[in-house]
C-alpha cells in the first residue's frame, strides 16, 4: 500500500470526522511517522478503552503490535503512551499483552471477534513522574476500574476517601442530596452501602477541587497501597503452599492472598528464568542472608510461566535502564531460549521526551463528569475527536451502572490517522482553536480565553506555546485575565490556561506574534545612522532606559500597590505610613530626574535644538545634581528590612489582608515579587554606580564630563557602601519569604541567622529508584521536596537533613548512578544525583560550606518542619488534602524561581539571585524567530532571571516573559544566515530567538547581564558581606 501524500490525509481527517489535527504519535520520536502500514488484507480491530468506549481501527494483519498500539495513541492524542498497552484474552482464556514486535495476526486469531482493552501496564512509584494531565486522568480510570472489581483491596478509609475524589470529579462540588443519590444509583465499591456515609463526609472536604486535582489526590492515595498495580499470578511453592507472584518497579513480589510476604529487589535478582511449569528466580550471592541463591515456583502451566516472564522482562526494563535494550543478533544455526524483548522507550527516556519535546496540550473528554467550569480552569475538554454525522453509536457491553450512558463506537481509518507532521509542529502544538477553526465545538468546552482569540491570526507554531507545562517543560506568559489592543487587532491573552488547567509552563516560549509589534528593518538602520555613535551616548542611553522601567516599578507601589491594599481597613496605619511615606517621595523626584535625562538625551541627540552641540552631549551634570538631591531621600533605607517584616506581620495577623496582597501579586503589573519591588530603590542605587563607573572608566581625565561624573560616583559609592551590608541581609530576608510561600509542610522558615544558599533539582535514591526532589540549603539544614497538584505550584516537605555533623562524599561508584554523592547526617543518609557533573560540583562544594558555617557559628535550631513528615512514614490520607492558602492560582501570577528550576532541571545559588536582580537592564531590542522572516520591535527588561516583553516602554505589564535559567546566550553561526550587525542567540533544547541590539554598547550589555543569568556564578556572598568560594 503506498503511502498517503500528507496534505491529503490533513485535510481528510478536518473534512471527514470534524477532528484536530493529529499531534504526533507517543511511541515515536519527534517528527517521525508511524511506521508505514505493509500490504494485505485489512482487518477491523475493537479496542476497548478506559472509559469504557469502543474504538474501532482498520489496519493491516501483517501490521506488527506497534503499528496499532501507535494508531491509538494518535487517536488519543496521548503523549506518555508507553505507561499502556493493549491486553486481550488468548486461547487459553489468559489475559496477555499485545507484543509490539509480532504482527498482529500472529496474536490475535480470530481479531474480529476479539476486544483488546487498553490498559496500564506500568505502574509508576509517585504519580508526579506523570507529566500529562490525560495520563494522570486515564491511571485514575484504571484506579476506579480495580477498586470497582475487587482487583485494588483496602482498608475502609481510604477506599471511602477515593471513591469522594472519583465523585468530585464527576459531580462537582458536595451537594448532600444529589451526592446521596449519585451514591445510591451508581456503585464504584464492591460493598458500598455501609460507607456512603463515609464517602460524603470526605466529599464535602473537597470543596473547589478540580478533576484534575481530584485526580491526583486519588494517585497519592491509591499509590500508598499494597494492592496498587498488582495483578497476582497463581503459584505454589516447593512445599504446595498457594501464593501468587506478581511484578512491581521495585521488583517480583510475593503474595499469599492479598498480604505481601516477601520481595525480591531488582538490584538482588541475578536472572529470571522458566523451565516448563517452574519459574525460577536466582538471586545475587549474599552472605549476610540465610535465603538460597535460587528460588523455584510452580505455576499452573508452562504458558502461565511465559507470560509472567515476559512482563517481568518489560518491567524490569521499562523502569530499570536508561535506554531500550537492543535486538539480540540472530543466531546462526539454532536458537536457544526465547527471543523476546522490551521494545519501546524507558520510563527515564519517557520523562525527557515529553520534558524536552514541550508538547501543546490538547484538550479532552471526561465522560462521566458533569462539571460545568468557569474560564479560571478549562477541564470539559475531549479525550477524542468528534465523531462525524455519519457515524453510527453502538451502546457498550459493559461499564457501572447509573449515569454512564451509551458511548459512541468510532470508526478509525490508519490512512486518516497516519499524517506527515513537521518536527517543530510536532514539539509546539498550536491551540485547539486553531485546529478545530471551521468546525462544531461543543457548548461549554472551551473557556473564556480560547473565545477571545482571534481565528484568522496567522501564527507561527515554532513558538506559539501559552500553556503549560503543566508539568511538561515550556515558558511563562505574564498577562492575565484580559487582552488588549495591538495594531487594531485583539492581542492573544498571553496568560491563559493551558487546556488542562494548569499553569503556564516556564519553558512555553512567549507568544508574540507578528501583530504585537511593528516590523522593523533596514528603516531602523537608517534612523539609527542619525543619532550619536560615542559610546557615552549609548552609555546615557541606558541610563534613560533603565530609569524608564524603575520609575514603572515605583508606580507598581505608589500606584496599584495603594489602590488595591493600602487603602483598605484591614492595612495598618503603621505599614501604610512605613511604605507610602518612602516610596511617594522617591516617585516624585524619580520622575522629575526622569524628565531631565529625556530632556538631556534629545539634545544630544539632536531632536531639540539641533543647532546646539558640545555643552549637551555629556550627562553627568545631570547625574551629579540629582544624586546629590537624592541623598535626603536614601537616609531610610536601611530599613526597608522592617517594611519586608511588617508586611508579613500584618499578612499573618489579617486574614483579609493576605488575601488582598495575594491577589494583588496576581495582576498584571506584579510582574516580579511585591517583595522585590519594595528593595528596588537599594538596587536602583548600584544600577547608577556601574553607569557612573563606566562612564568615567570611558573618559579621558580631560574631558568636559569627567569631573561631574567622578563627583557624582563619589557620592552615590559613599551611600551604596553604607547600605551593602544591610542589602545583603534584605535580599537573603527577602529570599526566605519568598521560599515560604514556594513551600508547604515549613513551620518558622524565616528567623534570626538562617541564610538561604542554593535551590535545585537533585535525583534522590530511594527503594522506589531515583525520584526527582527539589532541595533547599540552608546554612543550619537542608530540605528535600517534591511538588504537589496543588494550584499553587508549592512544594511539599518530604524531609530535612540538619548540617550538624554532616559529611558528604562522591557515591557514583558505590551505587553505579552517574553524579551521585551522599549526604550522611547523624540520623539519616540520603544518596543524590544531580543531572551533570556541574551541578554535582556545585552542589558539593556549596555543601561543604554550609557544614563548615555550621560547625563555626551558633545557627538558628533546625526544628523547622511540621510533623507531618511523608518520606518516611505513612501519613493520614486526609490531612494531606488541604490546599494551601498563599501563592498564585493557577495561570497567573510570577512564575517562582524554584519551579522554573524543577521544570528545567537546574539549581540556584544566593550568589546569582542576588546578581540577577543587581544587573537590571532595559531598552528597545529586535527579535526574530528561527523559522520567521522579519525582525519585530520590542522593548525588552531584564530582571530576577527573565526576560520581560512589552509592545512599548509605556505599558503598564508585559505581553509575556522568557525565564532564562538553563538557557545559552551566543553569537549566531555562519550557517544560521543572520546577516546583521550586534545579534545575539539565545537557544534552549529546541528553542531557538535571536536579537538585535542597535549599537556595540548595547549588544556587550545585553550579552553580560543574560549571561549573569545563565552562566552559573564562580563565588558566592555570604551574608556577612565577603566573597566566599561557593
Amino acid at each position: 500500500m503506498a503511502e498517503p501524500d500528507p496534505d491529503t490525509i490533513s485535510s481528510g481527517a478536518g473534512q471527514r470526522l470534524g477532528a484536530p489535527e493529529t499531534l504526533g504519535i507517543s511511541t515515536l520520536d519527534p517528527g517521525h511517522r508511524p511506521p508505514a502500514m505493509p500490504p494485505g488484507r485489512h482487518v477491523t480491530i475493537r479496542v476497548r478503552m478506559l472509559d469504557d468506549t469502543e474504538e474501532l481501527f482498520d489496519i493491516s494483519q501483517k501490521a506488527s503490535g506497534k503499528v496499532l498500539f501507535d494508531l491509538v495513541c494518535s487517536h488519543m492524542n496521548l503523549i506518555e503512551g508507553d505507561y499502556f498497552g493493549l491486553e486481550f484474552q488468548n486461547q487459553q482464556k489468559m489475559m496477555v499483552w499485545l507484543d509490539h514486535i509480532k504482527p498482529i495476526i500472529k496474536q490475535l486469531r480470530r481479531p474480529k471477534h476479539t476486544i483488546l482493552r487498553f490498559s496500564v501496564k506500568f505502574f509508576p512509584p509517585d504519580h508526579a513522574q506523570l507529566l500529562e494531565e490525560l495520563t494522570r486522568y486515564l491511571f485514575a480510570l484504571q484506579i476506579k476500574q480495580d477498586l470497582y472489581c475487587g482487583r485494588l483491596t483496602c482498608n475502609d478509609t481510604s477506599a471511602a476517601l477515593m471513591v469522594s475524589y472519583i465523585i468530585q470529579s464527576e459531580i462537582g462540588d458536595f451537594e448532600e442530596s444529589q451526592c446521596r443519590s449519585h451514591l445510591l444509583n451508581n456503585n464504584y465499591i464492591p460493598d458500598q452501602m455501609p460507607l456512603i456515609d463515609k464517602i460524603m463526609e470526605f466529599h464535602s472536604k473537597n470543596i473547589g477541587q478540580t478533576p484534575a486535582e481530584s485526580d491526583y489526590h486519588l494517585l497519592e492515595v491509591a499509590r500508598r497501597l499494597e494492592m496498587y498495580g498488582i495483578r497476582l499470578h497463581p503459584a505454589k511453592d516447593r512445599e504446595g503452599t498457594k501464593l501468587s507472584l506478581t511484578v512491581a518497579h521495585t521488583g517480583v513480589l510475593v503474595f499469599q492472598g492479598h498480604t505481601k510476604i516477601n520481595a525480591f529487589n531488582w538490584s538482588k535478582v541475578r536472572k529470571l528464568s522458566f523451565k516448563r511449569k517452574r519459574f525460577l528466580i536466582k538471586l545475587r550471592p549474599d552472605l549476610n542472608s540465610s535465603c538460597q541463591d535460587t528460588l523455584e515456583f510452580l505455576m499452573p502451566s508452562r504458558d502461565c510461566c511465559k507470560v509472567f516472564w515476559k512482563i517481568c522482562v518489560e518491567y524490569h526494563a521499562f523502569f530499570r535502564l536508561f535506554e531500550e535494550p537492543k535486538p539480540k543478533p540472530k543466531p546462526v544455526l539454532f536458537s536457544r531460549g526465547s527471543s523476546f524483548r522490551f521494545s519501546g522507550r524507558t520510563q527515564k527516556q519517557v520523562i525527557e521526551y515529553v520534558r524536552e519535546s514541550e508538547f501543546k496540550k490538547i484538550p479532552f473528554e471526561r465522560k462521566h463528569s458533569r462539571v460545568q467550569y468557569s474560564s479560571r480552569v478549562q477541564h470539559n475538554s475531549r479525550l477524542s475527536p468528534l465523531p462525524s454525522p455519519s457515524h453510527r453509536e453502538v451502546p457498550t457491553d459493559s461499564g457501572a451502572p447509573g449515569d454512564r450512558i451509551d458511548s459512541p463506537r468510532r470508526h478509525w481509518k490508519e490512512s486518516v490517522l497516519v499524517s506527515a507532521e513537521d518536527p517543530s509542529a510536532s514539539r509546539a502544538r498550536m491551540s485547539p482553536s486553531h485546529q478545530r477553526n471551521g468546525h462544531e465545538e461543543r457548548t461549554g468546552s472551551v473557556s473564556r480565553t480560547e473565545e477571545t482569540r482571534s481565528p484568522t491570526r496567522q501564527t507561527h507554531p515554532e513558538h506559539l506555546n501559552t500553556g503549560v507545562v503543566s508539568n511538561s517543560p515550556h515558558l511563562s506568559a505574564s498577562s492575565g485575565h484580559s487582552h488588549g489592543m495591538v495594531n487594531g487587532q485583539k492581542s492573544l491573552e498571553l496568560c491563559s490556561h493551558s487546556p488542562d488547567g494548569r499553569l503556564p509552563s516556564p519553558l512555553t516560549s512567549p507568544l508574540l506574534n507578528d501583530a504585537c509589534s511593528v516590523r522593523t528593518d533596514d528603516e531602523d538602520e537608517v534612523r539609527r545612522k542619525r543619532f550619536p555613535t560615542d559610546r557615552a551616548y549609548f552609555i546615557a542611553k541606558e541610563l534613560l532606559t533603565t530609569e524608564r522601567t524603575y520609575v514603572k516599578d515605583l508606580e507598581v507601589v505608589t500606584v496599584s500597590f495603594q489602590s488595591a491594599v493600602g487603602q483598605d481597613e484591614a492595612t495598618p496605619d503603621s505599614l501604610k505610613d512605613a511604605i507610602f511615606s518612602t516610596f511617594e517621595p522617591l516617585h516624585k523626584f524619580h520622575t522629575g530626574f526622569l524628565r531631565e535625562v529625556e530632556q538631556r538625551l534629545a539634545l544630544w541627540e539632536g531632536r531639540s535644538n539641533a543647532h546646539i552641540k558640545g555643552d549637551y552631549q555629556r550627562i553627568g551634570d545631570v547625574l551629579l545634581k540629582n544624586l546629590q538631591g537624592l541623598k535626603p531621600l536614601t537616609a531610610n533605607l536601611s530599613k526597608q528590612s522592617e517594611i519586608l517584616l511588617e508586611l508579613e506581620k500584618a499578612c499573618k495577623a489579617s486574614r483579609r489582608l493576605e488575601g488582598l496582597c495575594r491577589d494583588f501579586e496576581l495582576q498584571k503589573v506584579c510582574y516580579i515579587p511585591l517583595n522585590v519591588f519594595i528593595l528596588r530603590p537599594l538596587h536602583r542605587l548600584i544600577h547608577y554606580k556601574q553607569i557612573l563607573e563606566r562612564l568615567c572608566k570611558h573618559y579621558p581625565a580631560t574631558h568636559v564630563d569627567f569631573r561631574d561624573c567622578r563627583a557624582a560616583l563619589a557620592d552615590v559609592s559613599e551611600v551604596v557602601d553604607q547600605l551593602q551590608g544591610s542589602l545583603i541581609k534584605m535580599e537573603n530576608l527577602q529570599k526566605l519569604l519568598e521560599l515560604k510561600k514556594d513551600l508547604i509542610g515549613v513551620d518558622n522558615l524565616v528567623v534570626p541567622g538562617r541564610e538561604f544558599i542554593r535551590l535545585g533539582c537533585l535525583s534522590k535514591l530511594s527503594g522506589k529508584g531515583l525520584q526527582q526532589r527539589m532541595f533547599f540549603l540552608f546554612n543550619d539544614v537542608i530540605l528535600y521536596t517534591s511538588r504537589g497538584m496543588t494550584a499553587t505550584n508549592q512544594f511539599k516537605v518530604h524531609g530535612q537533613l540538619p548540617l550538624h555533623g554532616m559529611t558528604i562524599r562522591e557515591s557514583e561508584d558505590e551505587w553505579g548512578v552517574p553524579h551521585a554523592f551522599t549526604l550522611v547526617g547523624q540520623q539519616q543518609s540520603v544518596v543524590v544525583a544531580a543531572s551533570s557533573l556541574v551541578e554535582m560540583e556545585k552542589w558539593m562544594e556549596d555543601v561543604k560550606m554550609a557544614i563548615e558555617m555550621a560547625k563555626t557559628s551558633n545557627g538558628p535550631s533546625s526544628e523547622l518542619l511540621t510533623s507531618s513528615l511523608t518520606d518516611n512514614k505513612e501519613p493520614s490520607p486526609v490531612s494531606e488534602n488541604k490546599t494551601p492558602l498563599v501563592g498564585p492560582p493557577s495561570g497567573q501570577g510570577p512564575v517562582p524561581l524554584s519551579v522554573i528550576c524543577w521544570y528545567r532541571v537546574q539549581s540556584l545559588s544566593f550568589s546569582e539571585s542576588c546578581r540577577s536582580l543587581e544587573n537590571q537592564l532595559s531598552g528597545n531590542l529586535l527579535r526574530k524567530f528561527k523559522n520567521s522572516n522579519g525582525w519585530q520591535k520590542l522593548w525588552v527588561v531584564f530582571t530576577n532571571f527573565s526576560l520581560f516583553f512589552y509592545k512599548s516602554h509605556q505599558d503598564d505589564y508585559p505581553l509575556a516573559s522568557l525565564p532564562l535559567l538553563g538557557y545559552s546566550v551566543t553569537v549566531p553561526s555562519e550557517s544560521e544566515n543572520i546577516h546583521k550587525d550586534y545579534v545575539f542567540k539565545l537557544h534552549f533544547k529546541s528553542h531557538v530567538y535571536y536579537f538585535r541590539s542597535e549599537s556595540e554598547y548595547t549588544f556587550e550589555r545585553w550579552m553580560e547581564v543574560i549571561r549573569s543569568a545563565t552562566v552559573p556564578s564562580s563565588r558566592a556572598r555570604g551574608l556577612n558581606g565577603k566573597e566566599t568560594h561557593a
